[in-house]
C-alpha cells in the first residue's frame, strides 16, 4: 500500500487534469441532448473536422518522412559533416511554430492556406520525429540487417524487414507526438488563416463568451485527441530496442552514398534554409526594415519579466505536482497508481484553448475570486505540461533503489520524512531537467496565456501574437527574436543529450 501522503498528493494533479473533462460534461448536460446534437451535426462542424484531420495527418506524414530520411542519412550513411548535421537537424525546434508561421506569412499571402500550413508546420515539427528515430538508429544492433543480407535479400528488403521493425516504436511515438501537437496548435494556424477546431473554439470564446459551440467543438476535438495521446503513451511505455548480442552495440558500417552525395547535401542545405534560414532571415529583415519597427519597445522588459515569472512559477508547480504521481507509479503497481499515471497522458492531447475554457467556466462559477488571477493560469500550465514533467522525473526516480527507502523505514523514519531525506536529494537532477523543459514549453505557450493571464500581464508570446494579428510584423520581430534566443540553448542541449542517450 502506498503511504497516505503519496496517495493524497497524487490525487491533487489527477483532480486538476479531470477539470476539462468535468467542464465538457457539464456544458453538454446544460445544452441538452437536442442542442448538443444540433451543434455537433452542423455543416460547420464537419468542415472543421475535415480541416483538422487533413492538417494533422498531412503534417504528421510529411514530418515523419522528413524525420526518417534525415535520421537515416545522418546515422547510417557516409554523409559529409555528419557530426554537425546530427545536431543542426534538431535546431528548427528552437523556432516556435507560430514564430515560423509569422515569418512565412509576412513574406506572402500565398502561404496562408491549408497547403501552406502543412508545409510550414511539417518543417517546424519534423525534429520531433528525427530525434527519437536518430537515437534509435544509434542504439540498434545492425546484426539483424546483416542476417537479412546474408540470406540474399537486397538493401531495401533489409531496411523494410530488419531495420524498420526496430524503428517503429520511435517513429510511431514521434509521429503521434506531431499529431497531438497539430490537434492543439492555435497561433500558427490563426496567422496562416486556417480554420480548425482549436481556432474555432478560440473565436467562439472571444465572440460569445463561454458559448455552447465552443463546448461542443471541444468534445469532438477531445474525441480526436484521446486515442492519439493514448497510443503515444503506450508506445512510449513499450519503447525498447532489440539487440542480437550482449554488451556494447556494434556500430553499423556507413552506407556509401556515391553519386548521390552531392544531391543529398543539396537537399540537406535546402531543408536547413526553409526550416531555419527563412524564419531567421525574415526576423532579421523585419528588425531592420519593418515600418512598425520601434513600436512596442517599451513592452520588451515587461514581456521578459512576465515570461520568466510565469515560466518559473508554472515549471515549479508542475514539477511539484508530478513528483508524487511518478513515485506512486514507480513504487506501487495498483489500479490507483496506473490511473494516476496514465490520465495526464490521455488528456495531454487537449489544446490549451480547451483547458483555458474549462478553467474560465469553473472558476467563475465555483471560485470567482480566482478568476483573472495568476493561479488559474498556473493550473492551466500544470494540466497541459504534467506528462512532460513525469517523463523527465521518471528516469531519476527509477534509479533510486527501493532498498534504500526500506532501510530508512526500518530505522523508524516516517514515509514523508524518508521522501525528504532519502528520495528528494537523489532525484535532484531529474527535477532540474523537468524544470528546464517546463520553462521552455511555458515560454512558448500562447492560447492559455492569452485567455487566462491577469489583466496587464504580457509575455513574449502574447506580444508576438498581438502585433502579428494587426500585421505589424516589424513591431513583432523583437519579441519573436527573443523567443528564438531563449529557446536555442535548451534545444541544443536537449538534442545533444537525446542523441548521446541513444548512443549508450
Amino acid at each position: 500500500m502506498p503511504p497516505t501522503w503519496m496517495s493524497v498528493a497524487a490525487l491533487v494533479p489527477v483532480g486538476l487534469v479531470c477539470l476539462p473533462l468535468v467542464y465538457i460534461a457539464l456544458r453538454t448536460v446544460q445544452t441538452g441532448l437536442a442542442g448538443a446534437a444540433a451543434e455537433l451535426f452542423r455543416a460547420r462542424t464537419f468542415e472543421l473536422l475535415s480541416n483538422t484531420v487533413t492538417l494533422a495527418l498531412g503534417v504528421m506524414i510529411l514530418a515523419s518522412l522528413i524525420g526518417l530520411g534525415v535520421a537515416w542519412c545522418v546515422e547510417r550513411s557516409d554523409l559529409p559533416g555528419r557530426r554537425w548535421w546530427r545536431v543542426a537537424a534538431g535546431l528548427p525546434l528552437a523556432v516556435p511554430a507560430f514564430v515560423s508561421s509569422y515569418a512565412w506569412s509576412s513574406i506572402d499571402v500565398v502561404f496562408q492556406n491549408l497547403g501552406g500550413a502543412i508545409f510550414i508546420l511539417a518543417l517546424s515539427s519534423y525534429p520531433l520525429v528525427y530525434l527519437p528515430v536518430a537515437a534509435a538508429l544509434r542504439s540498434t544492433d545492425p546484426g539483424l540487417e546483416d542476417v537479412c543480407r546474408s540470406l540474399g535479400h537486397g538493401p531495401w528488403h533489409a531496411f523494410t524487414h530488419a531495420l524498420m521493425p526496430q524503428l517503429l516504436p520511435a517513429l510511431g511515438g514521434g509521429a503521434l507526438l506531431v499529431l497531438t501537437h497539430m490537434f492543439a496548435e492555435f497561433g500558427a494556424l490563426a496567422l496562416l488563416r486556417v480554420q480548425t477546431f482549436t481556432t474555432a473554439i478560440f473565436e467562439s470564446y472571444e465572440l460569445q463568451f463561454d458559448s455552447a459551440s465552443a463546448a461542443m467543438q471541444s468534445i469532438v476535438l477531445m474525441l480526436l485527441c484521446i486515442p492519439a495521446a493514448w497510443a503515444e503513451m503506450r508506445l512510449r511505455a513499450g519503447r525498447q530496442v532489440a539487440r542480437v548480442g550482449r554488451g556494447a552495440t556494434r556500430q553499423a558500417r556507413p552506407v556509401a552514398l556515391g553519386r548521390a552525395t552531392w544531391p543529398v547535401l543539396a537537399v540537406f542545405g535546402l531543408l536547413g534554409c526553409v526550416s531555419l534560414g527563412v524564419p531567421l532571415a525574415t526576423l532579421g529583415y523585419w528588425l531592420a526594415h519593418g515600418h512598425s519597427t520601434g513600436r512596442g519597445y517599451d513592452q520588451i522588459l515587461p514581456a521578459i519579466e512576465g515570461t520568466l515569472t510565469l515560466a518559473g512559477s508554472g515549471a515549479l508547480l508542475t514539477s511539484v505536482l508530478a513528483i508524487p504521481l511518478v513515485l506512486l507509479a514507480a513504487r506501487h503497481r495498483g489500479r490507483l497508481a496506473q490511473f494516476a499515471e496514465r490520465l495526464p497522458y490521455i488528456v495531454h492531447g487537449l489544446p490549451g484553448v480547451v483547458v483555458a475554457l474549462a478553467l474560465v467556466f469553473l472558476s467563475i462559477r465555483l471560485v470567482p475570486a480566482l478568476y483573472q488571477g495568476a493561479s488559474v493560469l498556473l493550473i492551466a500550465y500544470a494540466i497541459l505540461f504534467l506528462p512532460l514533467a513525469q517523463s523527465s522525473l521518471r528516469a531519476s526516480i527509477e534509479l533510486v533503489p527501493p532498498q534504500i527507502e526500506a532501510i530508512a523505514r526500518s530505522l523508524g523514519r516516517r514515509p514523508f520524512h524518508v521522501f525528504l531525506t532519502v528520495i528528494l536529494p537523489n532525484i535532484t537532477p531529474g527535477i532540474g531537467a523537468a524544470l528546464a523543459l517546463m520553462m521552455l514549453e511555458i515560454v512558448r505557450e500562447l492560447t492559455a496565456t492569452l485567455m487566462l493571464a491577469p489583466t496587464g500581464t504580457v509575455t513574449l508570446a502574447t506580444e508576438v501574437w498581438t502585433y502579428t494579428a494587426d500585421a505589424e510584423y516589424g513591431a513583432a520581430a523583437p519579441f519573436a527574436a527573443l523567443l528564438v534566443v531563449v529557446s536555442i540553448l535548451p534545444v541544443w542541449v536537449f538534442t545533444r543529450r537525446m542523441l548521446h542517450h541513444g548512443h549508450q
